[in-house]
């Protein structure tokens, strides 16, 4: 199966490959990136259609496709400026900088000295342009051997057995996860994966994961599509569904640690939210922790299961005679 990641690793190879073996034969070049000569074939459509900023027939990548097709031979050409020397303005250098910095906080500790030594030349070569020295990226990650974990499944996608700290129930569960991407966001770094006990796309904190196996389980094919972080977890929540709740003073704090959609404030000093809820389960954990400090306005009912739980804790306690 052929991935778009591993395709675009392979035409970034490609390209200095063929220009350092030029009319080199097709098949000799499938064999050489280990691939099949249809594979290369296609590559090849991508390639051609590939090059600089216009997208002019000037701008692309020549590849002679008739020769392709009619002697089995690759002549590649017009890519003269991929050996040109890298210029980069002063906003470029601190942009690649910090993205490098990013990227080690949630790469695997195998990865780290190519990152290191990425970040060091490119610091070496922007100079202080960069101003680097400014800037500081914090990524809380996962610890060492998890990450390595996480980065080996996705990279032989194979399927993880992890234990997982899942903060809004105050609980560890363990579940089988096929991985997907790893992001940052907000200064954490995330897992996104198929969960199977959750029976769908779930996102996982990484310096919450307590422990991760990687199987001999090949990772499955799902038909989902990821969300797109760019704007923020606030965007990515458009279509959670609204919850409006009644805070008093002392429970203020969750419209200041929260997205919220609406706020109101109360003659008591108290709020009127609503926010996004993407799991009831979170919901209830915090108006558990609130306590009676937090009230559900609407949806009708959505606060009951929280109820219910509180009514129950309570009832143990005085079965224990441990009731005020």
């Amino acid at each position: 199966m052929m991935t778009s990641r591993a395709q675009l690793r392979r035409l970034l190879a490609l390209v200095p490959y063929l220009r350092e073996h030029d009319g080199a034969p097709l098949p000799e070049v499938a064999t050489a990136f280990g691939i099949s000569p249809e594979t290369l074939r296609a590559d090849l459509d991508v390639l051609w259609m590939c090059g600089m900023p216009g997208l002019t027939p000037g701008d692309l990548i020549d590849i002679d496709m008739d020769a392709v097709d009619g002697q089995g031979v690759i002549h590649l050409s017009n890519a003269d400026y991929l050996p040109r020397p890298l210029r980069l303005s002063a906003d470029e250098a601190l942009a690649l900088v910090l993205a490098l910095r990013t990227l080690r906080g949630i790469a695997g500790p195998g990865k780290r000295a190519a990152i290191d030594s990425a970040l060091t030349k490119l610091e070496l070569v922007a100079g202080s342009q960069a101003h680097s020295e400014q800037a500081a990226v914090l990524v809380e990650g996962a610890r060492d051997e998890i990450q390595a974990r996480v980065t080996d499944a996705l990279q032989r996608d194979k399927r993880l057995d992890l234990t997982y700290d899942v903060a809004s129930r105050a609980e560890t569960t363990r579940r089988q996860v096929d991985p997907l991407r790893v992001f940052v966001l907000d200064g954490y770094g995330y897992l996104e994966a198929w969960c199977y006990l959750a029976g769908g796309l779930r996102t996982f904190r990484l310096d919450r994961i307590a422990a991760a196996e990687v199987t001999e389980t090949d990772r499955a094919e799902h038909d989902v599509e990821l969300r797109d972080l760019a704007g923020g977890w606030f965007d990515a929540l458009s279509d959670a569904p609204l919850v409006t709740l009644e805070l008093d003073p002392s429970a203020a704090w969750i419209a200041e640690y929260y997205p919220t959609e609406q706020v109101r404030s109360r003659a008591d000093g108290g709020l009127t939210v609503t926010l996004r809820v993407t799991h009831p389960a979170w919901l209830e954990g915090m108006l558990l922790r609130l306590g009676g400090h937090a009230r559900v306005l609407s949806p009708q009912g959505a606060g009951d299961s929280a109820a219910a739980l509180a009514r129950e804790a309570l009832d143990q306690y005085a079965a224990l005679g441990l009731a005020g």
